[in-house]
């Protein structure tokens, strides 16, 4: 990958990273579909305005389709499911879960036309850096019904996450980040707008809780959405898909740094398996990186025709 992808790549992980820590701090006087809606609709105030000041949202009309299945794929499924997920399984398990994404892309990816080249170094590269997040983050054992329900919520999120970013780059690459991401924060808010409307708390949260909103909304998911969007198209799909495995180790840096959980050994050595499976999975070879502008080159091609 490109410098400037390496750096969006990082930034994107540390992004991503957060949203674990403050969805557990924000569930705590904030109902899960509340929670959901809030981070939808303030991700969506702030680019909005943005993308109508520089004139991209009438650029994206004959784009609407694929807007309107990245709003549900990459935003209102996968935000509705993991506070519920939440609800009932440990953040660091739904983190585990979370990070399957990357093989699903690999998987689904020819699918959607998507010929990213997976050679055996690029294939183990996925799997080690899945183990480190397992070892990482320990997998619990479910003991009940409900934490089942949890980890299929978060299986359905995963899935969802992968979804995402092949129809970035099969539908979306040559448009412009900012307008898509604004319309797509918006139609999902306005689809989880009856659950937020119906699950109002009685009393004001507090004010831990609402800076967690705030954050949730403006940093993880308005920021976090660009630089997706500027990630697929520089990386791919595929490559970009492994920030997932970034996102774990971050999470647990912020539980031991901000909350003062245990950082054992064993994350030591499951950050090691995840930063060097993140580097096998994404590194561009000659033949790869041929591979690689031949799919832009004609995703640019397919998104210049009306959806």
């Amino acid at each position: 990958m490109s410098a400037r992808a390496w750096l969006a790549f990082v930034a994107l992980g540390v992004v991503w990273g957060l949203p674990y820590l403050l969805i557990k701090i924000a569930l705590d006087g904030i109902a899960a579909p509340e929670v959901a809606w809030w981070e939808l609709t303030i991700g969506a105030a702030f680019l909005l305005p943005l993308a109508a000041a520089r004139g991209e949202l009438a650029r994206i009309r004959q784009h609407w389709k694929p807007i309107g299945a990245l709003a549900l794929l990459q935003l209102a499924v996968p935000s509705s499911l993991l506070p519920i997920s939440e609800q009932w399984i440990r953040s660091s398990l739904a983190g585990v879960l979370a990070a399957t994404a990357p093989m699903l892309i690999a998987l689904l990816g020819p699918l959607f036309g998507v010929r990213e080249r997976f050679g055996p170094g690029r294939t183990a590269g996925l799997l080690v850096g899945f183990l480190g997040v397992v070892v990482l983050l320990g997998f619990d054992v479910p003991r009940s019904g409900v934490e089942w329900i949890g980890i299929a919520c978060m299986l359905l999120a995963a899935l969802a996450y992968a979804l995402a970013p092949l129809v970035i780059q099969r539908f979306l690459h040559g448009v412009e980040g900012l307008g898509s991401c604004a319309v797509s924060l918006a139609i999902a808010a306005l689809l989880l707008c009856p659950a937020g409307l119906k699950f109002l708390p009685s009393s004001l949260p507090s004010a831990r809780a609402i800076t967690c909103l705030i954050a949730l909304g403006a940093v993880c998911t308005a920021s976090g959405m660009l630089l997706y969007f500027f990630l697929i198209k520089e990386a791919g799909a595929a490559r970009a898909g492994v920030v997932k495995y970034i996102s774990p180790v971050v999470a647990a840096l912020l539980g031991a740094a901000v909350l003062g959980e245990a950082f054992p050994f064993s994350s030591a050595v499951g950050m090691i398996l995840i930063l060097s499976g993140s580097w096998f999975s994404t590194r561009v070879g000659g033949r790869d990186r041929t591979n690689v502008s031949e799919d832009a080159d004609a995703g640019v091609g397919q998104s210049d025709k009306p959806a």
